[in-house]
């Protein structure tokens, strides 16, 4: 698979949606989980990511103006022992409750499909990491409409084991701006990680769309001693 510049992924799409970064460090030494979110409607916009013990969730930045808090207020990141768990809405709980049950990743996720906003039926998309003994894995899911049809879910899942230092792999919700929204096709993009938290953190805030981006959310945690390093960057201040 060919490596793709994340910047140019990031700057000549406008409105990619919410966004999963999974990989390793071009040192080799953190794991790196990313998250961001954009929106188009007023509601969508009044977020910002908090800290929510080891993990985050979203929140009105003005709780006067929240209409619908039904798909926009969530946990996108909560950690399970060692595995952290990433995902673009309330399946991030279902992928917790699941795992804390001995069900994997994917039987998890079997309970649940991309979300009910006609005519766009976003697909969820959902990331999972697992550290254990300095080593770890990776895997990506995503859930969406049968192109645009509701009457059928289509689930894909990808694995990467010992993922190679210096890559990841990004999966968005939308191909791009749209009246419906076009759904995410493919496999996730393979684009490369740098060693260190703040140029990486710097370097997808930046290149975010400046209308739409909202929130961003970064972690490097350190394979052998477990420190966790985190990010957040919020539009709405």
């Amino acid at each position: 698979m060919k490596m793709l510049s994340i910047e140019q992924e990031l700057k000549e799409n406008s409105y990619p949606g919410r966004g999963i970064i999974l990989g390793k460090s071009e040192d080799g030494e953190h794991a790196v989980a990313a998250y961001f979110i954009m929106g188009r409607s007023e509601n969508s916009r009044n977020r910002i990511f908090v800290e929510d013990g080891q993990g985050i969730r979203t929140q009105a930045f003005d709780p006067s103006k929240l209409i619908d808090p039904s798909l926009i207020i969530y946990s996108p990141v909560r950690v399970l022992g060692n595995k952290t768990i990433v995902t673009n809405g309330d399946q991030t709980d279902t992928i917790y409750d699941g795992m804390d049950k001995q069900m994997t990743f994917e039987q998890s996720l079997r309970t649940r499909e991309f979300e009910p906003d006609a005519p766009n039926y976003t697909p969820r998309i959902s990331g999972i990491l697992h550290i254990e003994s300095g080593q770890f894995n990776y895997a990506m899911s995503i859930l969406k409409s049968s192109n645009g049809n509701p009457n059928g879910c289509n689930r894909y899942t990808f694995a990467y084991e010992n993922p190679v230092a210096g890559e990841g792999h990004f999966i968005h919700t939308y191909m791009h701006d749209g009246n419906p929204l076009p759904s995410f096709e493919g496999e996730p993009k393979l684009i490369s990680i740098p060693n260190k938290i703040e140029a990486f953190t710097e370097l997808l805030w930046n290149n975010l769309n400046q209308e739409n981006k909202i929130s961003l959310f970064v972690r490097y945690i350190h394979l052998e001693t477990g420190k966790v390093e985190t990010r957040i960057v919020n539009k709405n201040r």
